[in-house]
């Protein structure tokens, strides 16, 4: 059972995007195929693409290319694979995508307590704020913060110590919402409290068999975080 959510000590909320606020695994798969096909490869399964998720475009499209998950194509093969991939899916960024249940409501709730919401997503910036944009959530977060935003992505402490910074807010006081390793590893590396979600593209059971990959508690909705917060302050 996962711990009471306690959020007493909360003064911002990072959250993850593909597979936390976002299901956008159909117009990635799409594109990954749409990238193979034109390279005259057969497409690959969606739950085979899900699985590629989660380290940036760049690794997607090298395991989406080779068919594994460590593999890494030959330098020409992935540049021409990238150009594709990236024309495809920043023309179809949001065809299937959408936001899950409770996001849209969690997110205005958390903001109406005056408590910073932003973005730390390994998704490359500019695809990041256009998928936000398109489903008409960019104006929620005060601040985007992709994979090539800083020098340094999930699961390094980098993106959350930037965060920190810009929001004036101590690091021990954020916490970090996603739905994968790299979103627990880097609120650990930072000092950040580790919320998981149970719905996203990794397993928290599985995750939590890793004291490192544990989160500090495991959600079904973005709306708990809001219920949290009252909770704990009810004249917040």
């Amino acid at each position: 059972m996962s711990p009471k959510l306690d959020l007493h000590h909360i003064q911002a909320f990072a959250f993850d995007l593909d597979g936390t606020l976002v299901d956008s695994i159909k117009d990635l798969a799409i594109s990954a195929n749409a990238m193979r096909e034109a390279l005259g490869m057969e497409h690959l399964p969606l739950e085979t693409l899900k699985s590629f998720v989660g380290d940036g475009m760049g690794r997607l499209v090298h395991r989406a290319l080779t068919n594994d998950h460590e593999a890494l194509a030959e330098g020409h093969l992935w540049q021409q694979g990238f150009a594709l991939f990236a024309k495809h899916y920043y023309e179809h960024i949001a065809d299937y995508s959408s936001p899950y249940a409770g996001v849209v409501d969690g997110v205005t709730l958390l903001r109406s307590q005056n408590l910073p919401v932003v973005v730390v997503t390994n998704k490359a910036e500019r695809f990041a704020v256009k998928l936000l944009a398109d489903l008409g959530l960019l104006d929620e977060f005060s601040l985007v913060i992709g994979g090539d935003t800083l020098s340094e992505k999930k699961p390094s402490a980098l993106p959350l110590q930037h965060v920190a910074e810009v929001l004036n807010v101590d690091a021990n006081k954020i916490a970090m919402i996603g739905d994968s390793h790299n979103d627990i590893l880097s609120a650990r590396a930072a000092g950040a409290m580790a919320i998981g979600v149970d719905y996203g593209y990794e397993d928290m059971n599985l995750l939590a068999q890793d004291p490192q990959t544990r989160a500090d508690v495991v959600i079904h909705s973005i709306v708990q975080l809001y219920d949290a917060v009252r909770q704990d302050d009810p004249q917040r």
